[in-house]
């Protein structure tokens, strides 16, 4: 792959909208080794809030702008159906790539990415920045601990109210515009599940449209069993009006149960710096509840500290990995696999049955 020899990296950033604007440009800017150099969008109110936000980027019109720029890395934050054109386009011009998730709407049209990213000898980096989610990240630690026995069930929601459906590309039913909860915080959740749980073997799913005005999946379940024999179920909805924990994982010997949702999109919503010293620490109360239980059953109950929400770190390594210093953090193969997943769960909704996976889809690590 290809490295550069100037630091910082130079980064334009593709698309201000939502995800640009709030989940890319201020870690890229807190970056060290990366420089915010440029920002494309085509929208006049959006370039003005760029500018002011950012006045020593260059504001570009159009993505061949930018392409042409002489940057190093595009961020691409843009519609979903822009992920692959705009990808292909940067790659083939010689930039290294982070883009957002869905990378593609399949597990084959992220393969001929992947391989169109080797040939230009660049990197492609998926934008699953929720592996460093306080969450997950404190789950993997009580897993890694051994404390819970035989860990046999993940499960994972990512739910909310909303009684008035959003508008925009991301309640289109049309399926070039991969729009519904399954494409949205479905491939996060997925993508978390096999980084804790291992291969998936199997997939069974409900993807469910509840609210009228509302075409896309909005009530959305999917099941994975895995090679150990665990499940992981994942639940993904816009219509739940009681939530349950965040995350449960349980074993022969114990549980854990996390209650609260990762607080750095709410910073990032604050105006908050991610440089700051005390940046995901999640603030006292929100402790996790850790059960364990000895050979005669008696459980002892621990409030347990979430780890710390690290999305900084995503954007460091990225800018590593370009400079030849460290593996990439997210692998385009990982994400590949789990493209294998989501590929598997349309199928299971649409056919009611549940799909094997031959050869299983697995991360490299988990």
């Amino acid at each position: 792959m290809s490295s550069v020899d100037q630091s910082p990296v130079s980064v334009v950033l593709v698309g201000f909208g939502l995800g640009g604007r709030l989940f890319h440009a201020p870690l890229i800017a807190a970056t060290p080794d990366l420089s915010l150099d440029a920002i494309v969008t085509g929208n006049p109110e959006r370039a003005a809030q760029a500018a002011q936000a950012y006045p020593d980027a260059t504001i570009y019109a159009t993505p061949e702008q930018a392409w042409a720029g002489g940057h190093d890395l595009a961020a691409i934050s843009t519609a979903n159906v822009s992920h692959v054109p705009y990808a292909t386009a940067a790659l083939t011009a010689g930039l290294n790539v982070v883009l957002d998730k869905p990378v593609a709407g399949d597990a084959a049209t992220t393969r001929k990415l992947a391989d169109l990213a080797r040939a230009q000898q660049r990197h492609l980096i998926p934008y699953q920045n929720r592996r460093w989610d306080s969450d997950i990240r404190t789950a993997q630690r009580v897993l890694a601990e051994g404390r819970l026995g035989n860990v046999h069930r993940f499960e994972s929601r990512i739910v909310k109210m909303r009684v008035i459906p959003k508008e925009g590309w991301r309640g289109s039913a049309a399926p070039e515009d991969m729009g519904g909860l399954l494409y949205d915080l479905g491939v996060h959740a997925i993508d978390q599940a096999m980084q804790l749980m291992g291969p998936v073997i199997s997939v069974g799913a409900w993807v469910r449209s509840i609210r009228d005005a509302d075409p896309t999946d909005d009530d959305t379940t999917v099941i994975l069993t895995h090679t150990s024999g665990a499940i992981s179920i994942i639940t993904v909805s816009q219509v739940t009006a009681i939530g349950e924990p965040r995350m449960l994982l349980l074993g022969t010997r114990g549980g854990l149960r996390i209650d609260v949702i990762d607080a750095q999109e709410a910073e990032l919503a604050e105006g908050r710096d991610p440089g700051e010293a005390d940046w995901g620490v999640r603030l006292p109360g929100t402790e996790a509840l850790l059960r364990t239980y000895d050979d005669a059953s008696n459980p002892t109950d621990e409030r347990v500290v979430l780890e710390r929400g690290a999305w900084p770190d995503f954007y460091a390594q990225a800018a590593a990995a370009i400079r030849g210093d460290a593996p990439d953090p997210v692998t385009i193969d990982e994400v590949i696999e789990t493209m294998r997943v989501m590929d598997a769960a349309w199928l299971a909704a649409e056919s009611g049955r549940t799909v094997q996976l031959d050869p299983p889809a697995g991360h490299a690590t988990h």
